[in-house]
């Protein structure tokens, strides 16, 4: 009797957009990282769809390279292999309890070799993540240990170009996407930044070397998110949110449990990525300026649009609009310079889209779209994919074909797998008007640009 072909690995595959040879090649490759060899070929995939049995190593490494391409968690048993595997336990947030073992915790994470995003969901426990949260809102300021009889002696000079090289890779990240400069960075980070920090310095030097530091930590993790890493990014995000604590500063560590919101909302952890928010408005009040307020309850209200609550989405659209009108009379820290209006509309386009509110969506991620800067070709590329999102909502199929038809080409160079899910997200929602000739045009120009990235 013929095996039964394995319509699970098939339909994964197909999901994945991606071919027997493509296959082969990602998990020969996924071997070659582990310090490992596999010899697989199109043809063993073949096989395999063909319903033969495989190796439980083989099958994790399939897994993987599947889960990295669709940006979710995927086990051998979502691809027919062996019956369903037990849910994966939940990670550890592991929150450093003292300035030594958060420094001991960031270097070990700048070491790491691992390059390739992080296999499965990631998974938190809330009592854990809760503990964490807790113990920065509560915790008083560590304090830099100034004038430390160490030769080694930390200028401002130096502060200042951390900043530099704070800024230089963020507008690589906003241009090119996280993949690009993501191990560069590391390198300076372990070899360059984290020895000042406990060299000698004076009590002012010292609270801007940790601030600098907070900022170049806080890239590493947004880089290794924007990669795929979720593993990565998130202990980087919860290690540089006890980096704020050394100083106190409460309106960069509201910043990283915005973008622990941010992370979590992104992976549909919709409950712990509105308390995340909230704690990052309720700790900062006070405490930040009238524009990261505005970022803060920007974040909320994604949060809660994603769940899918009008009313707490409304009240937190309201308070974003409602900070951002005196966004100019405060002083705001260099980091938060990205965030302009056209950044806001960013942010609310995508709340009204998730509400399914069809004409805000449009009007205002057109706004965002026309407003946005080129240089941030990221943001913009998220913008032109909600804008086309928007406009299928509204029945409009050849509008929106052609505006993510925009975005693609706009986003040809971006190594960003949150860009690639907007797309592949979009290619789901038109998926049945696939016999149409622009929709199928459309498909050819994603399937093109993903193997031009992939030659790179």
């Amino acid at each position: 009797m013929g095996r039964e072909p394995n319509a699970q690995l098939i339909a994964v595959m197909d999901a994945a957009k991606v071919s027997n040879k493509g296959l082969a090649k990602r998990m020969r490759d996924a071997a070659e990282q582990r310090g490992s060899s596999l010899g697989t070929t199109h043809v063993a995939v073949q096989r395999w769809r063909d319903g033969a049995g495989i190796q439980p190593q083989t099958a994790a490494i399939m897994a993987e390279v599947l889960g990295a391409k669709l940006n979710r968690r995927i086990t051998p048993g979502d691809l027919g292999f062996f019956g369903q595997a037990e849910p994966p336990a939940p990670q550890p947030v592991g929150y450093p309890g003292t300035v030594p073992d958060v420094l001991s915790m960031l270097d070990g994470l700048a070491e790491e070799r691992a390059e390739a995003p992080s296999s499965g969901q990631l998974i938190i426990a809330d009592a854990d993540l809760s503990s964490a949260v807790l113990s920065w809102m509560v915790a008083r300021p560590d304090g830099v240990q100034a004038d430390r009889p160490i030769s080694q002696r930390v200028g401002m000079r130096d502060v200042k170009a951390i900043r530099a090289a704070a800024d230089m890779f963020m507008q690589l990240d906003f241009k090119f996407g996280g993949g690009h400069g993501h191990k560069a960075l590391r390198h300076y980070f372990r070899h360059e930044v984290l020895p000042l920090l406990s060299a000698s310095y004076s009590q002012r030097v010292g609270t801007a070397l940790f601030g600098a530091a907070s900022e170049i930590s806080q890239l590493l993790a947004w880089t290794a998110y924007d990669s795929g890493n979720h593993r990565l990014a998130h202990r980087y995000l919860t290690s540089t949110l006890r980096l704020s604590q050394v100083t106190g500063d409460r309106m960069f560590g509201a910043r990283i449990l915005s973008n622990l919101s941010h992370q979590a909302n992104y992976l549909g952890n919709h409950a712990q990525a509105i308390q995340l928010a909230r704690a990052g408005v309720e700790g900062a009040k006070g405490k930040a300026s009238p524009r990261a307020m505005s970022l803060f309850s920007a974040m909320e209200a994604r949060a809660f649009s994603n769940a899918g609550d009008p009313i707490g989405a409304g009240r937190a659209m309201h308070e974003a609009e409602r900070h951002f009108e005196r966004a100019d009379t405060g002083e705001d820290p260099e980091w938060l310079g990205y965030f302009d209006s056209a950044e806001l509309m960013g942010e609310l386009c995508h709340c009204f889209r998730d509400l399914k509110m069809r004409r805000e969506s449009v009007e205002h991620a057109q706004r965002a779209v026309n407003d946005t800067d080129p240089k941030y070709a990221r943001t913009l590329g998220f913008c032109r994919m909600v804008l086309a999102q928007s406009q299928l909502l509204n029945g409009e199929l050849e509008a929106a074909v052609t505006t993510a038809s925009l975005a693609v080409d706009g986003g040809d160079s971006l190594q960003s797998a949150r860009f690639q899910r907007y797309v592949t997200d979009f290619q789901t929602e038109v998926s049945v008007h696939s016999t149409n000739p622009t929709v199928s045009a459309f498909n050819d120009q994603v399937r093109d640009a993903l193997e031009r990235l992939e030659d790179e």
